[in-house]
This record gives structure tokens, C-alpha cells and sequence, in this order.
């Protein structure tokens, strides 16, 4: 494009970087929008090959205009998770880590498992990349550690002790007369525990042991002794890193030999070594990676993500404007800077050489590699989209779409699409191409690969469907469809492109073949269900239809009302009668009706 500085403000604000089809490309915050888009277009200027790439699609540039540095970075994120342009950074598989959960308003708290932090009081411990080892720690605690296993509403009904409890790991305060104030000194002494104060701890339940065995209470000294052994022997186990018992993040990004940049995290709890995490930016070079990492670290530590009072990183923001936020997000002070003293620069040493292995375990962008080329897309597919038609003899047409980010699958992006127009044609082309005008009206966010069940009459329907519904925005889009061997072992699958008689070259048994027959498979087994769903429940609508003086209006409002044909069934007449528009009367004949019909049968033993 043709830039032009005076078309821009010398102001703070957001701009927003279209390509030819108009699709968000690229958004970016600056303190002066003029000088900062300048930077890009400069004949001298020493870009890396993914800003190179980015420069040259830029068509049109549009800009936010905001009063603070604070508003723009807010914005950008805001901007970035809305579109998720293909050039910025963008946490696409970023599935936050395990954390533990005391809930300290609660009068005898127990210890959950959250991947959300909510700023109720509670006190959060972690993070745990590792389910599995966050689960042994949970196991460890509740042996040692007598808190209750139960959920609220277990903990309100229950009326005699659980297993727990007679395996001596709870102390049953639901049933039994538990001295609050004793419950709350084990919550704290477990508090100390998770927060990496162990050694403290056993020096704390020596000194009550010692008192307990004094004053002859034998029974608790005995336990005390036990948790001090099985705390003593966890201990061995665990390395400090750190002196302090100061939570904090360690945050590192190295250049790698091969492609872009490479991002190392620690995760610091208590003085020890707890987790480490790595990220790769393909396409970026080092001298990107200030303003690269400003916006990751602002996606990264989210307003439900565990935030830690230090954050050491290896290229610090220009402004303190992160560290407000990050500290707003807290809910206290959060320290945002190089890192200080021997150990914090040994521990970023050892970030960096993480950030060096990043790109070897980036199996997912092997793959979108692979499809790139394959496919011949712009760019690899970070976000496929897949659908799949069901119906049953024409009846009960259904479009389901499920949603990959990264190779993960985003079961809450899940859709499953009623298709009337195509209800009773058997027509499988015109059900996608209703469904392909009802995903353009859903907007964005929008594949960079949408894949099609089906060969190329239905790869057709929906690209015609979607060019028409979405004439600014093309969709990548690919067909996956079954070839004409069945034999057993051989993978027969064949994957299409608009415009291209033969099938892709895809090797049979190659990752990214099986990728897309693992999307595909996915596709058919949600639609699938979601069909079987809406199945039975024209079935048991159908049996309320048979009732005498009941039509589809009053099923619809007996569904309404009680929810599901089971509450329907047990409703006594009373409730039945409280069914706007239904009456006693009507209540009374409907319950005689609902009696008189034949009990389910049960499953067949086999």
C-alpha cells in the first residue's frame, strides 16, 4: 500500500491491518500511531521474514484512537482475542494450568482442583501443567491431611460419615461435631504445606507434638508424628531453586536456529522449581521480541489466570503499563522486570535453554506445515473447522461442526445447526449449502482451513454457498471423503480442493492425513449424537401426542414447564395443573392418561 504518514495521528491508539479480502491481518497498540506504522514501511527497516510477510498483504490500515497507553494495551488484547489476526501472537491452545483451591470463606473448606482463578477470597496454589501430578499431590494432601473430599451440596445432605472417613482421611465434619476452630489451624498448617513452607511447617508440628505428648494427649501427638514423617518424606523429593519462598515466574525468549522465537516459562512456588512451559513464534526474529512479548504476556496472564507477585523476564516492556494491569488483575502489587540478583539470572539462564527446546515439541505446526504446502493455503491452519450432515430418511437433518485450534480440540466452540429447509429432500448438497449461509451469519472467528465430510459435489455446494453468503471473505476449504477400497488396514481416504479434479497428495498414514481424518471423525461422531438426541426426544413427544386432549402446544408447554418427560411423568396433579393455560380439570384427565401408559422396559441383560 501506499503509506502515507499524515493520514495518521500523532496520538495513542490501536491500528487494525486489512488484507485485500478485508480480513484482519495484524492488530498493534502504539503512543504515536504516526511513528509507529511509519516504522513499518521505512525502505532501511531491518524486519524479520514474518513482519516482511505481514508489510506485504497490508492493503489498508484503520486505527482506534484511545487517551492512555493502559486503554490501547487493553484494547489490542481485547482486539486480538475478537479476531485472531494470523500475524499477532495469539494464545489459540493456551489451556491454563491446574491449580488447588482452598475456599477460606467456607466454615470447614476443603481442597479443589480449578483451571479458573476467581477473586473471592480463596487462596489458589500452583500452577500444575500435569493433571497427573497435580492429582498425586491432591492424593498426598488428603492422606495426610484430613480435610473433607465432598462437594457443598454432598456436604449439606449427607447423613452418616463416608469412605474417607473410615479410612481415617477426613475427619467427617458433616455429620460429626468438628471443632471449627481446630478445622481452620489444619487448613492453615495445609496452606503452609502448598505454599512450599514445608520445612517451617515440620518445625511448627514438632513443637506441637512435643506440647500434645506433654499434656498426655497421646492420640494427637500420634498423628502429628505421622504427618511429620509424610511430610518429611515429600520434602526429600523437591529441590529449592530460590532461598526465598517468593512465588514467581521466570519468562525467557531465545532465538532459534531454525525458525523464529522460542519462549521458556518456569513457574516458581515457595522457592522451588514447580513447572516449566514452552511457546513457539514461528516467523519472528529476537529484535521483535520486546513488543512480541508484551502481548503475549497479555493474553497469558488472563483476569482467571493465577497471577504471581514477581514476573522476571529477559526482555522487559518499554512502559509500566503491563504491570498496572497485571497488578489490577491480581488484585495486589505485581513486580514486572528483568530479572534481579544471581539466583533470578541463573533461573533465567535456565528459561532460555527451555526456550531453545520449544520448537522440537511443536508437533502441531509440523503438521499445519505440512498442510500449508499439501493445501496450498496462504499460511498454516492454526483454527480447522469441520462438518458433517445427519439425518434419518430425510427427517431430522442436522449440521455439526466441531473446531480445532493448534491440533486441540475447543469442545465450547462446538455447533450443532437445525437445517429445516432441507428437512424430508434426503439432499445432502443443499443441506450444506444452507448450512454453509448459517455459519456465514455466525461470523467470526473464521477457519483458516473449514473441512467438508464428504467428496467434491459437497466441497462444491459449500464453497459456492459460502462465496455468495461471504464475497469479502474467502474461506480456505478442503473435502474429506472416503475412496472406493474398504479393505481392512488400508487407509483409503482422499482429501479434495475446490478446483481440482484429483485428490491431494496426502501419504497414506502421514500425521497430517490422520489429523484430518481425526477432525473428520469427530464430526461425524458429534452430529451423530446431537441427531440421536434430537431423536428421542420427538419420541417421547410423540407419546405425550398420542394422549387424548393433548396437542404439540401443550407438549411444548409440559417441556417448558417440567423439563423432561420423566418430571412430566412423576408430576402429581397439583403441578400438572400450574401449566399455564392447562387448568385442574384438564391436570386431573392427564394424569389418569399418563398413569395408564405402559412402563419403559428395561435394558436387555446380555
Amino acid at each position: 500500500m501506499d503509506f502515507l504518514p499524515k493520514n495518521y495521528p500523532d496520538a495513542p491508539g490501536v491500528y487494525i491491518m486489512k488484507d485485500a479480502s478485508g480480513r484482519i491481518i495484524y492488530v498493534g497498540k502504539a503512543i504515536s500511531l504516526r511513528k509507529r506504522l511509519s516504522s513499518y514501511f521505512r525502505a532501511n527497516a531491518a524486519h524479520g521474514p514474518k513482519t516482511k510477510a505481514l508489510v506485504a498483504k497490508i492493503v489498508t490500515i484503520d486505527f482506534l484512537l484511545v487517551s492512555t497507553e493502559k486503554e490501547a494495551l487493553l484494547l489490542e488484547e481485547s482486539l486480538i482475542k475478537q479476531h485472531r489476526p494470523r500475524y499477532n501472537i495469539v494464545l489459540r491452545d493456551d489451556k491454563r494450568s491446574l491449580l488447588f483451591r482452598l475456599d477460606k470463606a467456607s466454615d470447614f473448606p476443603r481442597l479443589t482442583m480449578t483451571r479458573n482463578v476467581v477473586r473471592d477470597g480463596s487462596a489458589y496454589f500452583g500452577p500444575f501443567a500435569s493433571a497427573s501430578a497435580a492429582r498425586a499431590t491432591q492424593k498426598l494432601v488428603g492422606v495426610i491431611f484430613k480435610l473433607r473430599k465432598c462437594t457443598d451440596k454432598s456436604f449439606r445432605n449427607r447423613v452418616r460419615p463416608c469412605l474417607y472417613h473410615q479410612l481415617g482421611q477426613c475427619l467427617a465434619p458433616c455429620v460429626l461435631p468438628v471443632d471449627r476452630e481446630a478445622y481452620h489451624r489444619l487448613v492453615a498448617t495445609v496452606e503452609q504445606f502448598l505454599s512450599g513452607r514445608s520445612r517451617s511447617l515440620v518445625r511448627e508440628l514438632r513443637r506441637q507434638m512435643d506440647l500434645a505428648a506433654h499434656e498426655t494427649r497421646y492420640e494427637e501427638a500420634a498423628q502429628l508424628r505421622d504427618q511429620i514423617k509424610a511430610i518429611e518424606a515429600t520434602l526429600e523429593g523437591q529441590a529449592s531453586v530460590l532461598r526465598d519462598t517468593l512465588d514467581r515466574d521466570i519468562i525467557a525468549v531465545a532465538q532459534l536456529a531454525e525458525d523464529g522465537l522460542g519462549v521458556g516459562v518456569l513457574f516458581i512456588r515457595g522457592g522451588k522449581l514447580l513447572e516449566q512451559k514452552t511457546f513457539h513464534w514461528p516467523g519472528l526474529d529476537i529484535a521483535e521480541a520486546t513488543d512480541a512479548l508484551e502481548s503475549f504476556l497479555a493474553q497469558f496472564y488472563g483476569a482467571q489466570r493465577y497471577i504471581p507477585g514477581r514476573i522476571a523476564v529477559s526482555h522487559p516492556p518499554q512502559s509500566d503499563t503491563l504491570a498496572e494491569v497485571l497488578a489490577e488483575r491480581r488484585g495486589g502489587p505485581c513486580r514486572l522486570s528483568a530479572p534481579r540478583g544471581p539466583d533470578e539470572r541463573r533461573l533465567m539462564d535456565m528459561a532460555q535453554n527451555l526456550a531453545r527446546t520449544a520448537h522440537r515439541k511443536d508437533g502441531a505446526q509440523d503438521v499445519a506445515s505440512v498442510l500449508e504446502q499439501a493445501l496450498g493455503l496462504p499460511g498454516p491452519p492454526s483454527r480447522v473447522e469441520c462438518v458433517d450432515i445427519s439425518h434419518l430418511g430425510g427427517s431430522g437433518v442436522r449440521g455439526g461442526l466441531v473446531v480445532f485450534e493448534n491440533g486441540q480440540e475447543r469442545k465450547e466452540d462446538y455447533r450443532a445447526y437445525a437445517l429445516p429447509a432441507a428437512e424430508g429432500t434426503g439432499d445432502d448438497y443443499a443441506a450444506l449449502a444452507q448450512w454453509a449461509q448459517r455459519r456465514a451469519q455466525s461470523g467470526p472467528p473464521w477457519p483458516d482451513l473449514l473441512l467438508i465430510d464428504g467428496g467434491r459435489g459437497q466441497l462444491a455446494a459449500v464453497t459456492a454457498a459460502l462465496a455468495q453468503a461471504l464475497p469479502d471473505t474467502p474461506i480456505e476449504c478442503a473435502s474429506i471423503a472416503k475412496g472406493p477400497s474398504r479393505r481392512a488396514g488400508e487407509l483409503e481416504d482422499r482429501v479434495f480442493r475446490p478446483g481440482r479434479r484429483n485428490p491431494v497428495a496426502l501419504k497414506s498414514g502421514s500425521a497430517a492425513l490422520l489429523f484430518l481424518q481425526r477432525v473428520r471423525d469427530a464430526a461425524h461422531r458429534f452430529v451423530i449424537g446431537r441427531g440421536r438426541a434430537v431423536t428421542r426426544k420427538r419420541s417421547l413427544a410423540g407419546e405425550l401426542i398420542s394422549l387424548p386432549g393433548v396437542g404439540s402446544k401443550t407438549v411444548r408447554q409440559l417441556f417448558d414447564h417440567f423439563g423432561s418427560i420423566a418430571a412430566i411423568k412423576a408430576a402429581e396433579v397439583d403441578a400438572l395443573a400450574a401449566v399455564p393455560g392447562l387448568g385442574l380439570k384438564r391436570a386431573q384427565k392427564l394424569r389418569v392418561a399418563l398413569d395408564a401408559l405402559p412402563a419403559a422396559k428395561p435394558p436387555a441383560q446380555g
